[in-house]
């Protein structure tokens, strides 16, 4: 049996395939996802698993250098928005590196979906609860 943090066999499958500056993203429950995109889709009911759930066990086994976020999540949704700074922040001060925050249109953080190596749906019902994490590498 798998002894470390992921359980999920779809999420520990494409951390561990991961190239560098390869991305996944972990969105809320109404995000399209492009249908030629993997998806793994964890969301039970509203709110379960909660975005930042999702996102602090990702980035338990994820190495990240950079992540996106879109724009409209300042104003939308300030709380999330701060929360997930915050999850920044104190991952960086773990994996010992900067996280390059960026910013982009709603519209193009969709389009980038597409580019990455999987979508990984929360249950979560707020606006704008998604990221697009970047992956580093650990040497």
């Amino acid at each position: 049996m798998k002894k470390g943090t992921v359980l999920n066999a779809g999420i520990s499958s494409v951390i561990a395939r991961l190239g560098h500056t390869d991305t996944v993203v972990v969105c809320d429950a109404g995000l399209p996802i492009p249908g030629a995109t993997e998806r793994i889709d964890l969301a039970l009911t509203q709110g379960v698993p909660g975005f930042m759930q999702v996102v602090e066990v990702v980035t338990k086994e994820m190495q990240v250098e950079a992540a996106y976020l879109a724009e409209e999540i300042k104003q939308h949704n300030p709380q999330l928005h701060e929360t997930l700074l915050e999850h920044i922040r104190q991952l960086q001060q773990h994996q010992g590196n900067h996280i390059d925050v960026r910013y982009i249109t709603h519209q193009q953080f969709k389009k980038q979906t597409a580019d990455s190596q999987a979508v990984i749906r929360s249950g979560e019902c707020s606006p704008y609860a998604n990221i697009i994490l970047c992956a580093g590498v650990t040497f």
